[in-house]
């Protein structure tokens, strides 16, 4: 990457500044509900900890705007910190200024400091030099494992890197970079890549960008049916995009050209209404009605695709096949996430609703990474730099 990674910086004494990402959710009583993002960013800290670093962490919670609200506070997420490190976790009451600073400096040799929410202050989400220059101020060494942040340029991951000498990035950060690398620049073929979720708009540039690199493209969810319409096919009410009708079709046509083998669904999980209890059938896409709303993918499909990820040397996935928050029409999903952890693979699996398939189907130890991050990923598989990256870069 031409980074440098944590484990190449000496940090014993040193103040060491870490970007985290602590933006967990919280439930009505306060209480965090999900607490998957502070364990990821746990091997990075204690590394930091036991070299005997001075360690200063810092995160944003939710979108306060530059206001400070309190229930967007991190005081929840340093005491889950503290149990989850076995250590106490000091709490400052900002993020910047001379009472932080006196906290920073007076830590001890391993002891940890969690600063307050970055984004109860406007030049955070802004990258304002000023508020970057009060961050560095706090460190001595610099370290990025915010990788769902990354496609950011704010003040704590892109504007500090210009006030701190030394910068890397963790072991977070690193690991989703290196898998993207690996499955996108390095690839064991055939490389398959699984796209879905609502709207094609939404993946546009991924689904572009895939196409210059995988051997096989499988597309499902909402967008699915904007590309049966580009073919001709009835999808009744199904969710389309027709303003893009036109672009599907460039789409199928470049695939061919290219020798992407890309697949649609055959058949789907078919309601006249959406509800959770709404009755469905299950239809060949041949057979869809003038009223028919198209909300899963059929068995048919299910098949088809764990047939042809079976034969994959490497498998990225992002999207949803159906209505996936529905436990009616969650099956497409869910048993696609079985033939990807199935498949001998190399499995890279990112995004919100395809991170909570993997653990609702019951595979998450059989899924060899999911990334932490969805705004991130979709940018990489879209063939962006990121700058929370890039600004580590020597």
């Amino acid at each position: 990457m031409g980074i440098r990674s944590i484990k190449d910086l000496s940090l014993k004494g040193r103040r060491v500044l870490i970007r985290v990402d602590f933006n967990v959710p919280m439930d009505a009583n306060g209480a965090i509900s999900d607490d998957n993002r502070i364990r990821a960013a746990l091997p990075t800290v204690r590394h930091a900890i036991e070299a005997g670093a001075k360690v200063v962490l810092m995160s944003h919670m939710g979108r306060p705007k530059g206001e400070v609200i309190k229930s967007l506070s991190l005081v929840p997420v340093a005491r889950r910190l503290s149990e989850l490190l076995g250590t106490s976790v000091n709490m400052a009451s900002d993020c910047i200024g001379a009472e932080v600073k006196s906290m920073v400096d007076g830590l001890k040799d391993g002891e940890v400091l969690l600063l307050e929410n970055l984004r109860f202050h406007k030049g955070e989400s802004k990258n304002e030099p000023e508020f970057a220059k009060a961050l560095a101020e706090l460190a001595d060494v610099y370290i990025n494992d915010a990788f769902a942040t990354a496609h950011r340029a704010h003040a704590s991951n892109v504007g500090v890197c210009e006030f701190v000498k030394e910068k890397a990035a963790g072991f977070l950060l690193s690991a989703e970079v290196e898998h993207m690398d690996k499955a996108l620049k390095h690839p064991v073929r055939p490389l398959a890549a699984i796209v879905g979720g609502a709207k094609v708009s939404g993946k546009l540039e991924v689904i572009e960008n895939l196409l210059d690199k995988v051997d096989k493209l499988l597309i499902g969810g909402g967008m699915a049916y904007t590309f049966m319409k580009a073919l001709g096919l009835n999808i009744g009410t199904s969710l389309c995009e027709d303003d893009l009708l036109d672009t599907a079709k460039t789409i199928l046509e470049k695939a061919k050209a290219q020798g992407v083998k890309l697949y649609l669904p055959v058949d789907g999980s078919v309601v006249k209404e959406v509800a959770a209890d709404a009755p469905f059938v299950f239809k060949s896409v041949q057979e869809f009605c003038d009223d028919d709303k198209g909300v899963d993918i059929g068995p048919a499909t299910r098949q088809l695709y764990a047939e042809v990820l079976s034969d994959c040397g490497t498998i990225v996935w992002n999207g949803p096949m159906g209505i996936f928050e529905m436990e009616a029409f969650a099956k497409g999903t869910v048993e696609v996430a079985h033939a990807v952890a199935e498949s001998k693979a190399l499995t890279i699996v990112g995004g919100g609703d395809t991170d909570a398939a993997v653990h609702k189907a019951g595979v998450l130890d059989k899924i060899d990474f999911v990334s932490t991050a969805g705004g991130a990923f979709l940018e990489m598989l879209g063939g962006h730099e990121l700058p929370g990256v890039k600004a580590l870069e020597d």
